[in-house]
């Protein structure tokens, strides 16, 4: 049975720690990520993007694909079903009509007074329906993005407001990481983060993890981030496995052995991130 990220995440935070959101792009990605964690016996968040979300099939499909894997594969860990990026209302209501569990609205190219609006609009049918919801402001970069001067980073007043008045369960204000794998100068707002933790109540979430080093990764957990997106990083561990699979067997013509050549590449990044970050003492 999915549930929704409040518990997990609100643990998390109490006791400075982190839940990590890897996204999912396929049934393969959706199991290999599910059973190595419940393996390591701690609670996830799968995410899917609304690109992932029409690839696969659609929200009805990406619900019955999590749900089914939950019941047969008999995960016993908590597993959140969340909408990433959710660009507006109908998108997020579609998600959770199809069963998600929670997801994030997005309007942070809006006003802030637009972005309040559109996010109350959600996060009053969401919490109609036991579903958690996420929303950002400021804006979190794409990898064209990933130069400090080009990052909006929230400001800690509207910061403030926008939790306060929304009702979000979650928040994620940017603080100078970007979408993709980080290659510019990295400059996360460390004094934004733990004056936001002190000051509201609800858990602080990082978009934009890859390509940090665990040691960014770790002073961010201390300063009071709950939940670590991460996507392009395994994406790119994947793909390096896979290409030498493929270079090392040419003959191999099996999707089902090509796909999954990438499957230990994946679990020890997960197990690396797990082991490292939440050793957070």
């Amino acid at each position: 049975m999915l549930v929704n990220s409040k518990k997990m995440l609100m643990e998390a935070r109490e006791n400075y720690q982190v839940v990590y959101h890897f996204n999912i792009n396929n049934l393969e990605w959706a199991k290999i990520i599910l059973e190595k964690c419940n393996s390591m016996n701690t609670p996830v968040i799968l995410g899917a993007s609304l690109g992932a979300i029409k690839y696969m099939g659609g929200f009805n499909v990406v619900a019955s694909l999590v749900n089914s894997l939950v019941n047969d594969l008999d995960i016993h860990i908590p597993v959140c079903l969340h909408l990433d990026h959710g660009d507006s209302f109908d998108s997020c209501k579609k998600a959770i009509d199809a069963g998600f569990t929670s997801v994030m609205i997005d309007a942070s190219k809006l006003s802030l007074e637009e972005n309040i609006k559109e996010t109350k609009k959600v996060v009053d049918y969401a919490h109609l329906k036991n579903v958690t919801v996420e929303a950002e402001l400021g804006h979190v970069g794409g990898i064209e993005d990933n130069v400090a001067s080009n990052i909006l980073v929230a400001d800690y007043d509207e910061c403030i407001r926008f939790v306060n008045e929304t009702g979000i369960d979650s928040f994620t204000p940017a603080i100078g990481t970007v979408h993709g794998i980080y290659k510019g100068e990295v400059n996360i707002q460390y004094d934004l983060i733990k004056k936001l933790r002190d000051n509201i109540d609800v858990p602080l979430v990082m978009h934009g993890g890859s390509g940090l080093s665990h040691d960014i990764l770790r002073k961010s957990i201390k300063c009071g981030i709950s939940k670590i997106n991460v996507n392009s990083d395994i994406q790119y561990v994947w793909m390096e496995a896979v290409k030498q699979f493929i270079n090392n067997n040419p003959n191999v013509y099996d999707p089902r052995k090509i796909i999954y050549s990438g499957k230990d590449a994946m679990e020890k990044f997960i197990e690396d991130k797990i082991n490292i970050l939440n050793d957070n003492k």
